[in-house]
């Protein structure tokens, strides 16, 4: 009995001894995750300021030729000379295609004989009237038979008229044959080829952009709209009409300023927009139709606007928050409604004050309550790229 018991007094002694150790490592890892989550976040953080803010707004747009023109045959036959390449420079008068003009230049050599013998014949008529008035003054013919030859002549003479006409028709046929540009500007690449058929008052040859100045078409919602207009007084107000500025799709900005040339008559049904040109000189033909762009237009200035850079806002199912540091140094979750974007920066209509703290980098890696090692920006820096942590 006494060495059972003693076996049993070991076995529950080392259990406890197994119970005692687990609860030690336990409690160990529970010491290293608080201490853990007690380890302060490092970000960067700014104070809000209120300063007055001038308001761009900012429009996607195209770039357009202000005409684009095509060029059709007036004559039909096939192309036999071909004076330019597709994509090239053109200016108005230049030649670009010459037509068979076979057929043309032996019209003109029938009217002119249909021409010379109309004109025989009227001189021919006209002698004949000459003689007959004076056969007539000495009451030697009677009066019906001047009046039929005056008809006669006036006869040919129309005659002679219709000819001429056929034959400036045959030379205009002809001069035709030679297909110049209308304008100036650039020629696409679809144009026609030497040996192919043209239907003269329906085939296009070729289309030519012009270059200078282009147009840059955007559209603007009916809100945007009714906001430029009470700006204006019931128009588009003269800074956002004379002064349009144009980004590049690779950030850069277009030198020269544009203006407002047209405004459609109404709001779009389908997109509830409304369709705006702006005029921009082209002199270096850098800006070609089909280019992607941004229209920037000056508008309101907001006094005291509060400016938070744009990648300290989070947004979850369509709710705009940002992290606040409290007087304990520790993170607070802030609801905030936001305006306008100012380059980087987006302006705060509600839910931050002047004199705020707020985490500019790192709020991927917080959470509300947490801890946190600040390190201040400026608002300069906090408009720029993100600190990298």
């Amino acid at each position: 009995m006494r060495i059972k018991e003693r076996r049993l007094f070991y076995v529950g002694f080392g259990i406890v001894g197994i119970l005692l150790a687990l609860f030690a490592i336990h409690s160990g890892v529970l010491t290293k995750k608080q201490t853990a989550k007690a380890q302060p976040v490092t970000v960067n953080a700014m104070q809000v300021t209120a300063k007055d803010t001038p308001i761009n707004y900012e429009f996607v747009g195209k770039v357009q030729a202000k005409n684009e023109v095509k060029v059709l045959a007036k004559i039909s036959g096939n192309i036999v000379e071909k004076m330019v390449k597709g994509g090239d420079t053109v200016y108005k008068g230049q030649p670009l295609f010459r037509i068979d003009n076979k057929q043309y230049r032996s019209a003109i050599r029938s009217a002119q004989a249909n021409l010379a013998k109309s004109q025989a014949v009227l001189n021919n008529s006209q002698r004949d009237v000459a003689r007959y008035q004076s056969l007539a003054d000495q009451d030697a013919i009677a009066q019906q038979t001047l009046d039929t030859q005056v008809a006669t002549a006036e006869e040919n003479a129309a005659a002679v008229e219709a000819n001429e006409a056929s034959l400036r028709s045959a030379e205009e046929d002809n001069q035709d044959t030679l297909i110049v540009s209308p304008v100036d500007g650039r020629i696409d690449v679809n144009d026609l080829n030497v040996g192919d058929y043209v239907v003269g008052g329906s085939t296009t040859l070729a289309n030519v952009s012009t270059t200078d100045p282009v147009v840059v078409q955007f559209s603007m919602s009916e809100n945007e709209y009714i906001k430029f207009i009470q700006m204006g007084n019931g128009a588009l107000p003269e800074n956002f009409k004379n002064n349009l500025k144009l980004t590049l799709s690779d950030g850069s900005e277009y030198p020269l300023a544009g203006n407002v040339e047209q405004i459609d008559k109404g709001i779009s049904t389908t997109t509830g927009t409304i369709t705006i040109k702006a005029m921009f000189s082209n002199p270096q033909k850098f800006l070609v139709p089909g280019m992607f762009a941004r229209i920037v237009a000056a508008g309101e200035v907001r006094p005291n606007a509060l400016l938070i850079p744009q990648r300290a806002v989070k947004e979850l199912l369509d709710n705009t928050f940002v992290f606040v540091i409290n007087a304990d140094n520790k993170a607070e979750q802030r609801a905030v409604k936001l305006g306008d974007k100012v380059g980087n920066m987006i302006l705060v209509e509600a839910g931050l004050a002047t004199g705020d703290t707020i985490v500019v980098d790192g709020i991927d890696k917080i959470k509300t309550g947490s801890l946190l090692n600040t390190t201040m920006i400026e608002p300069d820096d906090a408009s720029t790229n993100p600190v990298q942590q």
